[in-house]
């Protein structure tokens, strides 16, 4: 049986101040942009269809968006110390989650870059940029004993990963639920002729 492709150019429709398009090629390939405000995205990489789903496969690993660089234990609580090229780009626009059991704490990013979570414990620490928002980065899991962590935002977080975001299908459209990437409703991108 032959392989599903997709070909051509499906834009996003009916988003006020947002450019978004896909391009796709015969060959399984593709590559996407998106431009709103001061945050210019883009993908490229694989696709597959399976009945009236379409699963992206972009190059960008999901959770990748920030390294830690030095981790430790010192004084009470969490801390997260966040750097990038400039402070700007951690500065008040990173959320930090920190999970104790099925509790979630969500803390923003300080105008230096840092979050801390006064809390006595935490299973799991996870960072995501807001302006750049993709898959969560795991920072802490549950057998890491550190309460201090140095993390830096890296290139990467200007691509997307499309990690849990299916397409489906529907004549010249392809449309999603809302996620972590797009939130808005009615999510529709729409073929060119």
């Amino acid at each position: 049986m032959a392989q599903k492709t997709l070909s051509g150019v499906y834009r996003l429709q009916n988003a006020r101040e947002m450019a978004a398009a896909f391009e796709f090629t015969d060959d399984g390939k593709f590559q996407f942009y998106f431009v709103y405000g001061a945050a210019d995205r883009f993908a490229n990489g694989t696709y597959s269809i399976e009945g009236n789903t379409l699963k992206l496969i972009s190059n960008k690993r999901p959770g990748t968006d920030f390294t830690v660089l030095r981790e430790t234990k010192t004084g009470q609580g969490y801390t997260l110390a966040l750097s990038a090229p400039q402070v700007q780009l951690v500065a008040g626009v990173v959320s930090g989650f920190c999970l104790v059991g099925q509790a979630k704490i969500m803390q923003v990013s300080d105008s230096k870059g840092v979050i801390h979570f006064d809390a006595p414990a935490c299973d799991k620490i996870y960072l995501q940029h807001q302006i750049y928002p993709d898959v969560l980065t795991l920072i802490k899991d549950s057998g890491n004993d550190n309460n201090y962590f140095e993390a830096q935002l890296n290139e990467v977080c200007m691509q997307i990963s499309f990690k849990g975001i299916d397409f489906s299908l529907d004549g010249d459209a392809l449309t999603c639920l809302p996620n972590y990437f797009l939130s808005m409703p009615a999510i529709r991108f729409v073929r060119e002729d």
